[in-house]
């Protein structure tokens, strides 16, 4: 056989390979003995370099026909059985910063002594399903992402309703009008977008809901850069008026940082067609819309101490870099839910671009999911780390708390410290006791163990404002760092101790059997 044959029946033979590989066999489970057959011939025949003669083009036409005829076999053609619809392989991706915590039954709830005699959390046997959750608290530098994209989002919106009051389109390209919404120019409409537009943006009460922005284009903030006057009207409105500045600061004005969502009550949903019997209900009163101003209350740091000099953290704790690592605090329960939606969007928008799966939601874990994840796999641990020791063998403290009467600085931190501090549990998970306090999604109820399900218990009530705090922080004593102790706050409320971090629930599960 001639060299450059060979080679023209090499390459061919690889391109069949590879046909053969990605659609053949997984389209067609009639034929795929002859599929492997085809593939080792191939293969053999590609290592070898055709030394067999009998290679020839004929036989490669042949090979082609047969490779047709697997790949026709697929499809509409199933031959009347029952073969399911064919999804694309899914695979489980480890979100960015969480490790996984794989379920499993644990004693939820006081084993040992209740020395504050609550009586709160009474033991009781529970199982969690796997999820992921972040290996540290959400800090102050991956908040202010949050925080950018809404300052960004709400500058877009006004200067695109301001472009559109002006009738200005995207084709003006040297002013505001580049900040136009994408559907300013109607010629470049598909006709989806044109149906949408008159059935729905046009007669909402709100004549710029669901309009798409225009996020081509970078937001100017250094006043130097300002194309014109009506861009500049619009970017003064976003600052306090001068009469509130100090020290010659430009400030935004962070009230009107408001991030909008909307989500389903799947649970008052489920309640209701429970009550009344009906399969399906009308949806609409359950899907809620929420508004929350989501910059944190950085006054937190001096209402929590009376007569207390706390200005340097009340300054520069949420902005300054020297604490971008460290855990955000001054946050809400309801502005920790509106990150973990913000941040499911976030995440889902960038799939939607590449044309991948969704990923499920990332939310507030339930109190039973935190202390199943506090514990790191010691069923009877009194702490994070086992326990019941404070101390590691060098005289060392564990976790970032107040020891001591008084004596915050007794193990080597005044306030919080980095998010990475101190060693983590066997789950790869930091300071699930002291630093910060964190929130749950659980609602407090001090019967609780008493009837929620033994599989992922959850409170959730809506008429029930306080919410489970767990871990302890930088401020209290040793006891609140127990993982099965429980305390409470109000969902509106702000402190400087209680931070929060996120999870996100595991499809399928983590453990097969294989046979």
């Amino acid at each position: 056989m001639v060299e450059s044959d060979k080679k023209r029946l090499k390459f061919f033979s690889v391109i069949i390979y590879l046909f053969l590989w990605l659609f053949a066999h997984e389209r067609c489970p009639f034929l795929h003995r002859n599929y492997i057959i085809v593939k080792k011939y191939l293969v053999l025949q590609i290592f070898n370099g055709f030394k067999d003669s009998s290679m020839t083009i004929k036989r490669l036409i042949l090979f082609v026909f047969l490779s047709l005829t697997i790949f026709s076999c697929g499809g509409k053609k199933n031959r009347g059985e029952l073969i399911g619809v064919k999804q694309k392989k899914w695979f489980p991706e480890k979100p960015y910063g969480m490790t996984l915590v794989e379920g499993g039954a644990f004693i939820m709830g006081k084993s040992d002594e209740d020395i504050a005699q609550l009586n709160n959390a009474a033991a009781r046997t529970v199982t969690v399903p796997s999820f992921y959750m972040d290996e540290t608290e959400i800090t102050n530098g991956e908040y202010r992402q949050f925080v950018y994209w809404v300052k960004d989002s709400v500058t877009m919106a006004m200067l695109a309703r301001k472009a559109d009051e002006l009738e200005l389109g995207e084709e003006n390209k040297d002013g505001i009008g580049e900040f136009s919404f994408k559907d300013a120019d109607t010629s470049k409409l598909s006709e989806f977008q044109k149906y949408m537009r008159t059935n729905y943006y046009d007669l909402s009460e709100d004549l710029y809901a669901g309009r798409p922005l225009n996020w081509d284009n970078d937001v100017y903030w250094d006043t130097e850069d300002y194309p014109d006057q009506a861009y500049s009207e619009v970017l003064d409105s976003l600052y306090l008026p001068p009469e509130l500045w100090y020290n010659g600061e430009m400030k935004i004005d962070v009230t009107k940082l408001i991030y909008k969502y909307t989500w389903f009550d799947a649970e008052q949903a489920a309640a209701e067609s429970k009550r009344t019997r009906q399969k399906f209900i009308d949806r609409k009163p359950y899907i809620k819309k929420e508004e929350v101003q989501i910059y944190p209350d950085t006054t937190v740091w001096i209402k929590d101490f009376i007569y207390s000099y706390n200005e340097p953290m009340h300054n520069e704790y949420f902005s300054h870099p020297a604490f971008q690592d460290y855990p955000v605090v001054g946050i809400s329960w309801d502005q920790a839910v509106a990150f973990c939606n913000w941040r499911t969007h976030f995440k889902n928008s960038y799939q939607k671009s590449k044309k991948k799966p969704l990923v499920n939601n990332f939310r507030l874990p339930s109190e039973a999911e935190w202390e199943f994840a506090a514990r790191g796999g010691i069923p009877s641990g009194t702490y994070p780390w086992g326990g019941p020791y404070l101390l590691n063998d060098r005289a060392c403290f564990l976790a970032n708390f107040k020891p001591l009467r008084g004596d915050y600085a007794a193990d080597q931190a005044v306030y919080t410290v980095e998010a990475k501090s101190y060693l983590p549990n066997d789950f790869n998970l930091y300071n699930m006791a002291g630093n910060v306090a964190e929130w749950t999604s659980s609602s407090y109820e001090s019967g609780a163990y008493e009837y929620v399900a033994s599989l992922n218990p959850n409170m959730s009530m809506k008429t029930e404002f306080r919410k489970v705090v767990r871990g302890g922080s930088w401020k209290d004593v040793a006891y609140f760092l127990r993982v099965s102790s429980r305390d409470y706050e109000y969902a509106d409320t702000s402190r400087s101790y209680i931070g929060f971090r996120t999870v996100q629930d595991y499809l399928g599960t983590s453990k097969v059997k294989i046979k």
